[in-house]
């Protein structure tokens, strides 16, 4: 075989370019791409929700409604009181950002190869995004032992339906979270092959920033 055709046939089915995890030369992986799609049509469906409550906000004055009463009645919180920014629900909240971090330091060890440090993150991740169902969780007790209830008028639909859906979300990224850290502990990652890995961490940053969102329009406006 001559030269060019060893070159040619390196070119066209070996080397890097035909590795998975490789972009140079195949364009996006489809994994990757795969996410992307799914993530827009989870936009497009957070974004029918948002339209929902701010059409039913528009609708229903004063907002929060002021469920105590005139005059209010004894030892009850209304609903603004019970959605306390500075609260547990603040603390959640940073848990959820920080676990974005995370999760972006273990795709960059994973790229230079540092499997070791890939592992650590994505359990840090993995864990966080436990932390934050379980004071979700906790949170959503509390709120039904003040009478705050899905029955609770627009506003109480509208809080556990969109919360409830995002809380919906972090748990599958958890699943995925899992899996991914399985998968690691098995080193079935490498510099090389880690597509999964790119895919899951664009999902967990797309729910971080939807929570963003859900934080500033229901505890903060």
């Amino acid at each position: 075989m001559t030269a060019e055709a060893t070159a040619l046939t390196h070119t066209a089915g070996g080397g890097d370019h035909g590795t998975p995890g490789v972009h140079a030369g195949r364009g996006i992986s489809n994994p990757i791409l795969g996410m992307i799609l799914f993530i827009t049509s989870e936009v497009m469906f957070f974004s029918g929700l948002f339209a929902a409550y701010f059409a039913t906000r528009a609708h229903n004055q004063p907002w929060p409604p002021n469920n105590c009463g005139e005059p209010p009645l004894a030892g009850c919180h209304s609903f603004a009181e019970l959605l306390d920014p500075l609260g547990l629900i603040l603390v959640a909240t940073i848990i959820l950002i920080a676990s974005s971090f995370t999760c972006q330091f273990a795709v960059w060890a994973i790229r230079r190869g540092d499997r070791r440090g890939f592992v650590r993150n994505i359990a840090v991740t993995f864990v966080l995004g436990v932390i934050f169902l379980v004071m979700q969780a906790y949170d959503y007790t509390i709120l039904f032992g003040e009478g705050m209830t899905i029955g609770s008028g627009a506003f109480g639909t509208t809080y556990y339906t969109l919360t409830g859906f995002h809380g919906a979300h972090v748990f599958g990224g958890v699943l995925m979270l899992g899996v991914i850290l399985y998968r690691g502990l098995a080193g079935q990652f490498s510099a090389k092959h880690h597509d999964a890995v790119e895919a899951v961490s664009l999902y967990w940053h797309f729910v971080d920033v939807v929570w963003i969102l859900l934080f500033s329009i229901l505890y903060l406006l």
